[in-house]
């Protein structure tokens, strides 16, 4: 019996939303689709609510955000299950890649947000003897919409949720219509610890209702999602010069080299492209492997692949679960077709069982492709492995970049430096040596990446920098009028003055310091009005 008991009323006309478990394709419950109205209503609350939950401070947001982090610790089987039924992946990964990089970014944010967020003192050089002083100081938009994705339905939002808030924002969050349970499950931990009224308002609801954030002229949107739907927010947004965050996925390249420990190496690329069914931004997308290795690796990858065990993920013996939602897997059946057909050798998996109830692809490997392919040039998001070879670092590093996506690349390689100096060369967000798909947990670190895998940054610092805006303030405390040269009224003694300090500032050797003198000298005659 699902552990899931939520059936919302609707608000409006508009059809519900039906939640649905992807491996049964059993009905969860309904959420309201809500309307443009709704949507202005909740912004509008949320704007209210901004400066009484900014003038809380540090001290006081942190009490709330640490008593959140122990309820979703005192809750860790309910929401586990609720990820499970809703979003498909097993229990395991439900705990580790969706609750527990939550937990950590919770109370790193927690104990750090002050830190990272402090006034910072500019240094000013010469300026500075003039008596001139400048900092800057770091201040919330005010309401951040989060339109959150569902691959990870519940470690996205929950985090990016809780770095807005710790920065003094307050959120309106629009879960993704093909999990919004896990959503409403985001703002009953915040309600259950009597986190202040209107601080978080959640609106369920399909794309229209995402694209009414923005017609409530929130403050800022952070978007992890498609890229074309990225492209229409970031349009949208551009009309009322609204900033963006945007995570728009990744098609993410994994270089073998043939110093690297193949047994660690093809576990990695098994895990790393099949872990939640493939749906990560960050999922070890192709592999190219030095041809002298190419073989046996692949061998590996193979026996590794066939021993996964497919099924629901409420079962706590299944590596792999069902897919969230049919268009994704239409769209790896596709991938996978083109490659058939364009005479790749498919080594494991490729077809669905035809006995399949739910949204199941199997784990496929295949080999025979190159860069003209969907599934290499695509991101696919779905449980396909590529495995191509290469012959020499300038092979890899060229092959690597030919992509129009850059969120991560993975290198593997004893040589240390020889994995540096490539990591250096990568165009990417987040290079790493010697593991695969790790990362997004570490809450200390950015993320996010170049091109087409979209802009700004979540996590780490940076991503804190990107939920503030920044105010510089400059003082100047010798405000006499002898030290306002430059201001009216303009004179032939005025230009002479103003070419002898650029002298003065720029100049080289002996002209410099008597360019200095000089100047000294006719900053004591000059006439201000």
């Amino acid at each position: 019996m699902s552990s899931v008991q939520i059936k919302s009323i609707p608000v409006n006309d508009k059809p519900s939303i039906k939640s649905i478990n992807p491996a049964t394709l059993a009905s969860l419950g309904e959420v309201s689709n809500l309307d443009d109205a709704a949507v202005i209503r909740a912004v509008a609350s949320a704007r209210a609510a901004q400066p009484a939950w900014a003038a809380l401070g540090f001290s006081g947001r942190k009490k709330f955000l640490l008593a959140a982090r122990d309820k979703i610790l005192s809750s860790i089987d309910a929401i586990a299950l609720l990820i499970s039924e809703e979003n498909g992946k097993p229990i395991a990964e439900a705990i580790g890649n969706d609750i527990m990089p939550v937990l950590d970014l919770m109370t790193y944010f927690a104990g750090q947000a002050e830190k990272i967020l402090k006034k910072e003192r500019l240094k000013l050089g010469k300026w500075t003897l003039m008596g001139r002083r400048s900092h800057l100081e770091y201040y919330p938009y005010g309401v951040i919409g989060v339109i959150a994705p569902w691959n990870f339905p519940f470690s996205i939002p929950m985090g990016e949720v809780a770095m807005a808030l710790m920065a003094g924002n307050t959120v309106v969050l629009k879960p993704s219509e093909h999990t919004p349970l896990i959503g409403l499950k985001v703002q009953e931990v915040f309600d259950s610890i009597g986190l202040p009224k209107d601080v978080l308002k959640t609106v369920t609801g399909d794309g229209l209702t995402g694209a009414a954030l923005i017609k409530a002229r929130v403050d800022k949107i952070a978007f992890t999602g498609s890229v074309p739907t990225g492209k229409k927010i970031m349009a949208a947004c551009a009309e009322h010069l609204i900033p963006v965050t945007l995570e728009l996925g990744g098609k993410d390249p994994m270089l073998v080299f043939e110093d690297a420990d193949l047994d660690v190496a093809s576990s990695a690329a098994v895990w790393g492209a099949f872990c939640n069914s493939g749906q990560v931004c960050a999922s070890v997308e192709r592999v190219y492997v030095h041809h002298s290795i190419a073989d046996e690796f692949t061998r590996q990858v193979v026996e590794k692949t066939k021993k996964l065990r497919q099924g629901n993920g409420q079962s706590a013996d299944v590596d792999i679960g069902a897919m969230t939602m049919e268009l994704q897997l239409k769209k790896v059946e596709a991938h996978v077709a083109d490659a058939k057909k364009r005479g790749a050798k498919i080594l494991v998996g490729g077809e669905r069982e035809a006995q399949a109830k739910g949204w199941f692809f199997p784990p496929t490997v295949m080999t025979g492709v190159d860069h003209s392919f969907l599934v290499v040039k695509d991101e696919t998001f779905g449980p396909v492995l590529p495995i191509m070879t290469f012959k020499t670092e300038e092979d890899a590093v060229h092959l690597a970049n030919d992509s129009d996506y850059g969120l991560n690349a993975y290198i593997w390689t004893k040589d240390r430096a020889r994995g540096e100096r490539l990591a250096s060369r990568m165009v990417a967000g987040t290079v790493t040596l010697n593991d695969s798909v790790f990362t997004f947990a570490l809450p200390m670190t950015p993320w996010g990446g170049p091109k087409q895998s979209g802009l700004g940054r979540t996590h780490g610092a940076l991503g804190l920098l990107d939920l503030v805006q920044v105010r510089h303030i400059h003082i100047n405390t010798q405000a006499a009028k002898r030290n306002f040269f430059w201001w009216y009224s303009y004179s032939p003694e005025k230009i002479v003055m103003m070419k002898t300090l650029c002298l003065a500032l720029f100049g080289k050797g002996f002209s410099r310091i008597a360019a200095l003198l000089k100047f000294i000298g006719m900053s004591f005659k000059a006439k201000v009005l």
